[in-house]
């Protein structure tokens, strides 16, 4: 049996041991470092499934690592940060985040976010077996076994957890997915009716997809309900 690995980048020293000792004691692989130097390096060596990423570091800020690894890491960023503004879990979420939880953060909690990622994209890929997906009136295609989209024959770079959403929308084009459903699917959590995470995702895919957010044709919100692509 594989153990998923998790690379921890957090400048808590005390937070970062009791976290990995707690990880490690639910069967994970852990590796940690206080700064976010040298992630690529990180990354490259260590192969890790999902990485939990800290906003505020000394050297550079999580922000910045999390928009630099996103196009080529395929595993699940979960953003820390001990602030509280709404502005700082909107920009994490853009920048490809495919969670977020505010600090002091249970070990518990966290253990849970990272099992509800691994278990989205393992029950993702077991779903997968068509190859293309074609929606939005033939112009966009999502290929599951690369996991990449194109628009018009241009390729569009989507997070993995924007990826995921996408599917999920394209498997039931033509027809409305509640909010409700998407979160769950998604994130293998209840949802309770206020987390923004869904609704930031479809808003940052409809950029990418050049869908006019005032209007859009591509991917139509039905209010208070949940969302609809276009076949």
């Amino acid at each position: 049996m594989s153990v998923n690995t998790i690379l921890m980048i957090d400048d808590d020293v005390e937070l970062t041991e009791l976290v990995s000792q707690y990880l490690q004691t639910n069967g994970f692989e852990v590796h940690y470092s206080h700064h976010g130097r040298d992630i690529d390096t990180l990354i490259a060596t260590h192969q890790p499934d999902v990485i939990v990423l800290d906003l505020m570091l000394p050297d550079i800020d999580g922000l910045t690592i999390c928009k630099s690894i996103r196009a080529d890491f395929s595993g699940a960023i979960i953003m820390l940060t001990a602030l509280g503004d709404d502005i700082d879990e909107v920009t994490g979420l853009e920048v490809g985040a495919d969670d977020y939880l505010a600090k002091p953060v249970k070990p518990r909690v966290l253990l849970a976010h990272i099992r509800a990622q691994l278990r989205r994209q393992s029950q993702l890929q077991l779903t997968h077996q068509e190859t293309s997906i074609w929606c939005c009136h033939d112009t966009v295609k999502l290929d599951t076994g690369s996991r990449s989209v194109e628009s018009h024959g241009q390729e569009v770079i989507l997070s993995s957890a924007e990826f995921d959403l996408l599917v999920l929308l394209a498997k039931h084009a033509g027809n409305t997915v509640t909010r409700e459903s998407l979160h769950e699917q998604i994130f293998r959590l209840p949802y309770d009716g206020i987390d923004r995470s869904i609704d930031l995702r479809i808003s940052r895919i409809r950029k990418k997809l050049g869908d006019d957010p005032k209007l859009p044709s591509l991917i139509k919100t039905v209010r208070n309900v949940g969302y609809l692509l276009a076949r």
